[in-house]
Order: C-alpha cells, then sequence, then structure tokens
C-alpha cells in the first residue's frame, strides 16, 4: 500500500488488518520518522517496506511480494504543494507526488503477473473533461493512466475526507465540511438524497470501510461518494 502513513492510509491499513489482510505498508525511505511508522505500522499487523521511489525497484519490490491488490492512497496538502513549489524550481507537488508517483506504481503494477487489483482514491469532481486547476488535474491524469493500463481497477471519488483525529490542523476544511454537510443533510431532507450522499464528507473510517469493502468486491470502475457511502454502511459492519 502506498500512502499508508497518511490520514486515510493509517485507517485503510487498520481496516485491512482488523479483516486478517496481509498488509505491506510502504513508507518514504527518506521519511524522518520511518522509526515510528515502522513502531505504529507493527503494532497494528502490518508489514513495513521501504522501497525508493523508482520504477524498477518498486516493481522488483511488487514482483517479490505478489500482491492480489495495490492501494494508492497519495497525496499532498497545499500548503506542502506551495511551499515545495519555492524548493523544486517551480515542479508543482500536486503533479510530482499526486500525479507522478501514481503513474509510477501503475507502471510498476503492469509489470508483474497476475497484475494485481488496483485501488486509485481520486476525488470528486474528476471527470471525462481535462481541468484547470493542478489537484484535479494530477488526479485526472492518473485516472486516465490507470484506465489506460487495463488493470482491474476501482476509482474512488469521495467528498471531503474530515475528522477530527487528523494529526495536520485543517480549521477551513473543517468548517467546510461540518458547513457542507448541514447544507447537504437539508438537501436530502427535500429530497436531494443523490446529492446528499455524493458530496457528503466522509471520516477516515467511514472510508477505509468503503474502500477495503470495494477492493474485496467484485465493483470496479469510478466509485462516487453515493456508492462509496453504500459500501460504507455495508449490512455486515460492526
Amino acid at each position: 500500500m502506498a500512502g499508508a502513513t497518511g490520514y486515510t492510509g493509517r485507517a485503510v491499513v487498520g481496516e485491512l488488518c482488523r479483516r486478517q489482510v496481509e498488509v505491506v505498508a510502504h513508507v518514504r525511505p527518506d521519511s524522518k520518522e520511518i522509526g515510528r511508522w515502522t513502531r505504529e505500522l507493527d503494532e497494528i499487523g502490518a508489514a513495513v517496506d521501504s522501497s525508493p521511489w523508482d520504477e524498477e525497484a518498486m516493481a522488483d519490490t511488487l514482483a517479490a511480494v505478489a500482491p492480489s491488490h495495490v492501494f494508492s492512497l497519495l497525496g499532498t496538502t497545499r500548503a506542502r504543494a506551495r511551499a515545495a513549489r519555492s524548493e523544486t524550481d517551480g515542479v508543482p507537488t500536486y503533479d510530482s507526488i499526486d500525479y507522478r508517483l501514481t503513474a509510477l506504481l501503475i507502471n510498476a503494477a503492469c509489470s508483474i503477473h497476475p497484475p494485481p487489483r488496483f485501488i486509485y482514491l481520486s476525488a470528486t469532481g474528476v471527470s471525462s473533461s481535462r481541468p484547470r486547476n493542478p489537484y484535479y488535474l494530477a488526479r485526472w491524469k492518473a485516472e486516465r493512466d490507470l484506465v489506460d493500463s487495463g488493470l482491474r481497477a476501482v476509482i474512488a471519488r469521495p467528498g471531503l475526507i474530515a475528522g477530527g483525529d487528523r494529526e495536520e490542523s485543517r480549521p477551513m476544511e473543517q468548517v467546510a465540511a461540518l458547513l457542507g454537510d448541514r447544507a447537504l443533510a437539508m438537501a436530502g431532507r427535500l429530497g436531494a438524497r443523490g446529492l446528499r450522499d455524493r458530496y457528503l464528507s466522509f471520516t477516515a473510517d467511514e472510508l477505509a470501510w468503503a474502500l477495503v469493502s470495494l477492493a474485496l468486491s467484485d465493483k470496479g470502475g469510478a466509485c462516487e461518494g453515493e456508492v462509496l457511502r453504500r459500501y460504507a454502511r455495508g449490512s455486515d459492519r460492526r
């Protein structure tokens, strides 16, 4: 799993381990907190891999592990994107992380046999039209690469992912989720249940349940918020 140390990634690792699925969680080798992540992931039952972000190295790792599923939960934040632009000669971090690392992982997955099922965390609002916004453009390009790869895939497009247990403080995101969810709840009461279910925010645990349930099902293709919410409310959920 790529992106295992992120907010959603940690929840997905925990959900997979809870369902007794063997997990290899990737932690980038240059992480300043690799020791901490190794301990925390090991405590919940995941193995840790720190292969470099190089296509050949990642392909070798996938060939050795022979995974049935590959999760790509990669992403950066707006603040880190702004900081990185000044440090990387103008290369947008949305492109270098959200897109390029996902594309590298897709290519590595295509190189092994049998090819794994690929679960990609995209975002609501990504469609067939090429967007101009850098964040959505990175997600759009990753989706196009994944579709073109021919891999069996789930493309998840949730709305906001919000929760009070994030390590990073995101007050504006929390406010947007709160106000948006209130407006959507009202819309649902007025009959717009499809609109409500597509755009309501998810907690990391809700989204993790949906992603794992989808990964282990026969469902494929692009899954908008209303589909994710049905899987998050699975009849076998405790």
